[in-house]
């Protein structure tokens, strides 16, 4: 079913991309920076199976691997005590997973500011033995009960890998090689949110890119009104490419896509950078200049998962934790003169913080009440199948191989079958809480859980 969308609530800034393609010819190369890379690529000939949230695309999918069904803690290859429970994802090369920890050391009687250490760490994938561990302060306040110091996560392209964290003090973003030296870091300004900062890099060709969504509806006693910006850094110096302001209502945490539009009868625009929130609804970006080419509010409350692009739709969701969760698919423009359309929205069992895994044109998702779904993109959303699983849940679903991966926080993985019709459902107690998405690299999986990171063999010849 499609819908009809008013033409007065259609915002569309395509005279942006005529003077975004003047913009582009303009634009400096950096001969420092390392070859091309686009993290939106879903190859991962390049060594970065994992290498942003939620795998290449954040599409959640590992392309190959098989998952038991049911292991014990015994089936692990390796173990580590992390120290933490922060609720920050995975990435990973074939030989290195990077994350980040923190350490907390109170500093008033309230609970209400803390300090210490935010951590960078890299882990060996084949032994588990921690390869190198950097320390940068942080001073924090309160936050929402299920956030920590360290909820973000890094993003890797070519040599280098890059993280940011907020506290206190303001934002910040950070460049190491893959060998733990250091490269630049930036301080991003104040930075304004009642949960706590949640924002994870990621990088597409020469740059480094920033959803820098903040808070400016219901603001807490003392709390100053913050600046939403989507932030573009030179990969290799981490100067200031181009900084677009958006509009801010409260924190939205989703990762970018890249879409690239298919050649066709018009002009073709340029590529694309396709995000979400509340302020401007689904969007795209030029993501060359960052001029704002077209939005749609299709969202009234805020957006934590991330979008994805499925064929030429932008599909995100949007929630609170009191409910009305729904998900938005908008066919994307790819020509000048083209205006977006919300071509179906889903209300039953789409999620607000996980996002879905995709596998072709099928999308599988998770609610944070506990209901797992498959959707047809290709079909205006149908509904394929729907099972209650029970618990609640905060990480995003993934797919290995021909399976189905989900994790409550209460620390339950299930696991069935991904495909168009449902399949017996499979569940392991991991022995503590997870926040955090798991991630696939050289054939096994990668688990936080609780304080643990847990690595277990899912090769085709287990």
């Amino acid at each position: 079913m499609r819908r009809w969308i008013a033409s007065e609530s259609l915002i569309i800034h395509w005279s942006c991309l005529l003077i975004g393609l003047i913009a582009c010819s303009n634009t400096p190369a950096h001969a420092e920076s390392p070859a091309s890379f686009d993290s939106s690529a879903s190859d991962p000939v390049d060594g970065i199976p994992w290498p942003r949230f939620h795998g290449a695309m954040g599409y959640g999918n590992a392309g190959g691997g098989r998952l038991p069904t049911t292991w014990t803690e015994d089936d692990y290859v390796w173990s580590l005590n992390l120290g933490g429970t922060d609720v920050g994802s995975l990435v990973a090369t074939e030989n290195t997973v990077f994350l980040l920890d923190a350490k907390v050391e109170r500093s008033r009687s309230n609970g209400s500011t803390s300090a210490g250490t935010i951590d960078f760490v890299a882990v060996d994938v084949a032994t588990g033995q921690v390869k190198w561990r950097h320390s940068h302060p942080f001073v924090d306040r309160k936050r929402h009960s299920r956030n920590s110091p360290a909820s973000t996560t890094p993003a890797i392209a070519g040599d280098r890998v890059f993280f940011a964290y907020g506290d206190a003090q303001g934002a910040y973003l950070y460049a190491y090689t893959l060998a733990g030296v250091p490269l630049w870091n930036r301080q991003l300004g104040p930075w304004t949110g009642v949960h706590g900062f949640g924002t994870s890099p990621m990088v597409s060709g020469s740059q480094v890119i920033l959803f820098n969504s903040q808070q400016v509806d219901e603001l807490e006693r003392g709390q100053i009104a913050g600046q939403s910006h989507m932030m573009s850094f030179d990969i290799a110096t981490g100067k200031d490419l181009w900084s677009t302001p958006l509009t801010a209502t409260r924190p939205c945490y989703g990762v970018p896509s890249v879409f690239r539009p298919a050649a066709g009868p018009g002009p073709a625009g340029p590529p694309q950078l396709i995000a979400a929130n509340k302020g401007n609804g689904m969007f795209g970006l030029d993501l060359t200049t960052g001029a704002l080419l077209w939005s749609l509010p299709v969202f009234n409350k805020r957006c934590c998962s991330s979008p994805l692009i499925v064929g030429d739709l932008a599909i995100a969701s949007c929630g609170s934790g009191g409910g009305g969760n729904y998900m938005s698919a908008v066919r994307i423009p790819q020509h000048v003169g083209d205006s977006p359309e919300e071509v179906f929205r889903i209300s039953r069992g789409a999620g607000y913080v996980p996002t879905p895994a995709v596998k072709n044109s099928l999308i599988f998702t998770v609610s944070d009440n506990g209901i797992a779904s498959c959707f047809d993109t290709a079909d205006d959303g149908r509904l394929l199948w729907s099972q209650r699983i029970g618990g609640n849940f905060g990480a995003s679903p993934i797919i290995v191989g021909e399976q189905l991966l989900l994790v409550s926080l209460e620390g339950k993985a299930h696991v069935t079958t991904a495909s168009d019709r449902k399949s017996d459902l499979s569940e392991v107690n991991l022995s503590g809480r997870v926040g955090a998405t798991p991630a696939f690299a050289a054939g096994r999986l990668l688990l936080r859980v609780g304080s643990q990171l847990h690595c277990l063999d899912c090769t085709d010849q287990q």
